[in-house]
């Protein structure tokens, strides 16, 4: 599907073609080899692929609902039976671990499937109305969405906006990260493409800030779907207020795990590590801080520093890792800063803080304070900050103090606890007995505070919420009388 016959060089913009900002390198972090060359869109491109998007929006949103649910179903299809092939584009471009790229790939084919059922729903309700008339609220596709997508899950953080907005009845502009511009555009381009998505509802420019800024004040562009860091995300939320655009913000995270004094050690510390340590840690859901119970305290932490030590960190394409590259030396340098910053400031390093080239060892720091850069901060990397509590209260007002609220994780052997302490904690996502990283297609995601908007991804209601407008209608059998 991926053959290179047609579009290294180039963007998808009403088939493929030349950028106006030209093309750049798409490299590969674990060796540094240019791997292929993907089109670079200027804001130009934008422009045209607005009014392209524009003019293909209304024939597809007229189609009959079950065309639009059989593009859907046959994308999904083509993920499926492609998934060995673009699970090695994830691995070589992005540094998946073989797991997490075949979990990607798997997810995205259920968040297809899951779209296709969007347009055979009821796309509206009866109203009650104190008049003679029908009265209802009815759904319509927005028009144009802009979806700008992150380089950490590619693939599956593009689609997740792109394929319910198309199934709704919208055009959609997508705007993937350069440096993952194959596996989460090319990708999305070519199976749409394949599935029979008629010419100009999906656009794909890898671009720079200046494609996502001018992606973001289009007219024709109506909503903004935008994953990333959460200082990108303010900027995107000022761009669309200024011409009062519906954004839906999903940024960043420094989510807890609190370990009670009752939990399973052995379990405990498999599933801290498989939170923080995932995909080098650059997961929004990855677990930042880890709160464990003071009883047992140090054995957790001579545990996760034992396992983070064992851990295999490696090329994913030619060995057996448990861990890949940081994505480029921009972060990894932010990583190391953070480390280091916290060790200077008192914590002790229990295991890792060191490097070779993009391969970054897991890492423990144990005896932090809520002050300390790598536990206060998103780290965005392999880190384990841990911290200590005595009380409920305390878990409660440590995890609970972060102006981020994406996900949280509570392991204990008493439910019920559990349960209770999360009614404590505001966040968008909880996990009783495990870790934060999450995701199924079918469900509500989304985080508060500084983690996004509250605007929420996956599940039905959800996405007809994030891709419609919604439009009052009424109609009666004659016209209505007024005294003038």
């Amino acid at each position: 599907m991926l053959t290179e016959s047609t579009w290294p060089g180039k963007i998808f913009l009403d088939g493929w073609r030349p950028a106006t900002g030209g093309d750049a390198a798409v490299v590969e972090p674990a060796t540094g080899e240019e791997l292929t060359r993907i089109g670079r869109a200027g804001p130009d491109d934008v422009v045209r692929a607005a009014q392209i998007a524009r003019e293909a929006q209304a024939g597809w949103a007229a189609l009959p609902h079950t065309e639009r649910a059989a593009v859907l179903r046959r994308a999904g299809d083509l993920w499926a039976r492609h998934a060995d092939e673009v699970a090695c584009w994830l691995t070589r471009e992005a540094g998946s671990v073989p797991g997490k790229a075949q979990f990607e790939v798997g997810l995205v084919v259920q968040e297809c499937y899951e779209a296709a059922a969007l347009p055979s729903r009821a796309y509206g309700e009866l109203l009650p109305s104190t008049e003679p008339r029908l009265s209802w609220a009815q759904r319509s596709p927005v028009g144009v969405v802009g979806v700008i997508s992150p380089f950490n899950f590619p693939i599956i953080l593009a689609v997740r906006s792109v394929a319910p907005a198309l199934a709704l009845g919208n055009a959609v502009i997508l705007k993937p990260d350069p440096r993952t511009a194959v596996s989460g555009g090319v990708t999305v381009a070519r199976v749409f493409e394949e599935a029979g998505l008629p010419p100009g509802v999906l656009q794909v420019l890898p671009g720079g800030v200046d494609a996502g800024e001018a992606l973001i004040g289009e007219p024709p562009v109506r909503v903004i779907s935008f994953t990333g860091s959460t200082a990108a995300g303010r900027r995107v939320g000022q761009l669309a207020a200024a011409s009062l655009k519906r954004v839906h913000l999903e940024l960043g995270g420094n989510s807890a795990l609190v370990v009670l004094d009752d939990a399973d050690l052995d379990r405990a510390v498999s599933a801290a590590a498989w939170g923080s340590y995932l995909h080098q840690g650059q997961i929004c859901m990855t677990t930042g801080r880890h709160l464990v119970a003071e009883r047992v305290y140090d054995e957790y932490v001579a545990r996760l520093a034992d396992k983070a030590t064992h851990l295999p960190v490696g090329d994913p394409a030619t060995g057996q890792v448990a861990l890949g590259p940081l994505i480029d030396a921009g972060q990894r340098d932010k990583v190391h800063r953070l480390v280091t910053g916290t060790v200077e400031a008192g914590a002790k390093l229990a295991a890792g803080g060191e490097y070779d080239r993009l391969f970054y060892r897991p890492t423990v720091l144990a005896d932090v304070t809520p002050d300390m850069p790598a536990y206060a901060e998103e780290v965005f990397g392999p880190v384990a900050p841990v911290l200590r509590f005595s009380t409920l209260d305390d878990a409660a007002r440590l995890a609970a103090d972060s102006e981020y609220g994406l996900s949280l994780g509570i392991l204990t052997r008493d439910v019920m606890r559990g349960l209770a302490l999360a009614q404590r904690i505001p966040t968008g996502v909880v996990h009783i007995n495990d870790q934060t990283v999450n995701d199924e297609a079918n469900v509500p995601f989304g985080g508060l505070g500084a983690s996004g908007t509250g605007s929420r991804f996956g599940g039905a209601p959800a996405n007809v919420d994030a891709f419609t407008d919604t439009r009052w209608v009424t109609v009666r059998g004659e016209i209505a009388p007024y005294p003038f």
